[in-house]
């Protein structure tokens, strides 16, 4: 089942901070909710009427008592994302995407939730349950154990324009890819984590991933995430300038910006200077690159393979394999 979703309008930061997101429905009747979903987390939440944080405050809230299908599981959770943390209370309930429903899904209903306010008010997580918190079955695990899928897969297409990007569970679609899809295994099933081979700066290699590099594939980070031991020569590469931590660069310049590229299962996949620029203000172009400090659970540095590399390529999720695909977006 495909099912077409929006992406958010950019804010004016420095991060090509937008992000893509879509409807589901919970309850009966069903009340809708915008949703982040995103292949860096594994657990299911929305903002619920328990909730009065000022990012709960701005959202249409999912209210348990107006569902005759709702159930308390008894049990609640923490979370900590990189943008902030939030607290939900579990509870059990049927949900719907596009034209795939499932019963008793376990559901998190925010209680407190410290991050900036999103036009999202929730999170489907579609990573491996071992990073899931409260042991909550994620959504795809549902899917296939209720038999609305045939094959345990989901897939992304995230477009540049405002419409048109689209979810695919249990399938491929075709129409959306221009290549052959080039599969790499998962290294540690927790993350969509994968194994980079090189990292090359117009076609010149870094010698950065002589030992393999972690990375990990996530809709929900909008930039490329770098390790921080080699953010800062990265960004000097592209001659850019700096301010408070923050580069930058004049966009007259930006045809003058190196192709990135990085190197899966011994395919080059190139990363243009049109994805990782965006026009800011007064005639500069920010980076949607960032350092990061994250590492795997064997401790190795994690680079990010977020929105800015995802639009460029369709992306393949596949369980039942423990891999994922790319191919080259249509």
């Amino acid at each position: 089942m495909t099912y077409n979703f929006l992406k958010l309008q950019p804010p004016s930061t420095l991060l090509l901070q937008g992000y893509y997101y879509g409807t589901i429905s919970i309850g009966t009747p069903p009340q809708s909710v915008q949703v982040l979903f995103d292949t860096g987390s594994s657990n299911l939440w929305v903002d619920s009427v328990y909730c009065n944080s000022r990012a709960c405050n701005v959202h249409q809230k999912f209210n348990p008592q107006s569902s005759s299908s709702f159930q308390w599981a008894g049990k609640s959770f923490t979370l900590h994302y990189g943008a902030g943390g939030m607290t939900a209370a579990l509870g059990y309930d049927t949900i719907s995407v596009g034209g795939i429903t499932v019963t008793s899904q376990m559901v998190g209903l925010s209680q407190t939730l410290d991050t900036a306010p999103t036009p999202f008010a929730g999170i489907v997580g579609l990573a491996y349950p071992r990073i899931s918190s409260a042991q909550q079955p994620t959504l795809m695990d549902t899917m296939m154990q209720q038999g609305v899928l045939q094959y345990d897969i989901v897939a992304f297409y995230l477009s540049r324009g405002q419409s048109g990007s689209e979810i695919s569970f249990g399938e491929v679609d075709n129409s959306k890819i221009t290549t052959q899809i080039t599969w790499t295994p998962v290294t540690s099933e927790s993350w969509w984590e994968i194994n980079m081979q090189g990292f090359q700066i117009n076609n010149q290699e870094t010698g950065w991933c002589q030992q393999g590099c972690a990375a990990i594939v996530d809709t929900g980070t909008p930039g490329l995430a770098v390790p921080t031991q080699y953010y800062n020569s990265l960004m000097q590469s592209t001659g850019a300038q700096q301010s408070n931590g923050m580069y930058y660069i004049s966009c007259s310049a930006a045809g003058n910006l190196p192709t990135l590229a990085v190197t899966i299962s011994g395919v080059s996949f190139q990363i243009p200077p049109s994805a990782y620029l965006q026009t800011g203000q007064n005639g500069y172009c920010m980076f949607g690159m960032q350092p990061t400090s994250q590492r795997d659970f064997s401790g190795r540095p994690m680079w990010i393979l977020g929105d800015v590399f995802l639009r460029e390529y369709y992306s393949v999720y596949d369980r039942a394999n423990n891999r994922v695909g790319f191919a080259t977006a249509a």
